[in-house]
């Protein structure tokens, strides 16, 4: 969306533009009509942040967020559907992580399922903030090797 115009990230990360004014001491929204070139422009951002997240997602998400009011709404919802609440997250990093520690080479299972499984856990782990070395990650994949 950063590719298309600035305007349209800010929007689901801040929610949407709303002009404002001041009406006998007190700050409202401003009348439609009133709104200059600027503000609609702005404005504009929230629906185009809109259409893009609900043209890229499948017909249950889509479902799940159709009735959204903003491009920040929706994107929470999918954030949570996708990434879980901070305590899931923490879960999940944890069952990673004891995975990780874990992780061993099957009986019969050839190098190349060893490396698919091993670099399943470690992007897992990665999406979830956990930093590895290099160094640590090849050590590791020798250690599970089979003897054999």
């Amino acid at each position: 969306m950063e590719s298309i115009d600035m305007g349209i990230s800010d929007v689901v990360v801040n929610g949407p533009f709303v002009p404002m004014q001041v009406v006998k001491e007190e700050t409202v929204k401003k009348p439609w009509s009133d709104w200059s070139e600027s503000e609609r422009k702005k404005a504009q951002y929230d629906s185009l942040a809109k259409n893009i997240k609900t043209s890229t997602v499948n017909m249950d998400e889509f479902f799940r967020v159709s009735q959204c009011n903003s491009a920040k709404e929706i994107w929470e919802i999918l954030e949570v559907t996708h990434e879980g609440l901070d305590d899931v997250k923490g879960a999940r990093k944890h069952s990673f992580i004891q995975e990780y520690e874990l992780f061993r080479m099957q009986p019969e299972e050839s190098i190349a399922d060893v490396q698919k499984r091993f670099t399943h856990i470690v992007n897992h782990l990665t999406e979830l903030g956990k930093v590895f070395d290099k160094e640590e990650l090849n050590i590791m994949v020798l250690k599970c090797l089979d003897k054999s």
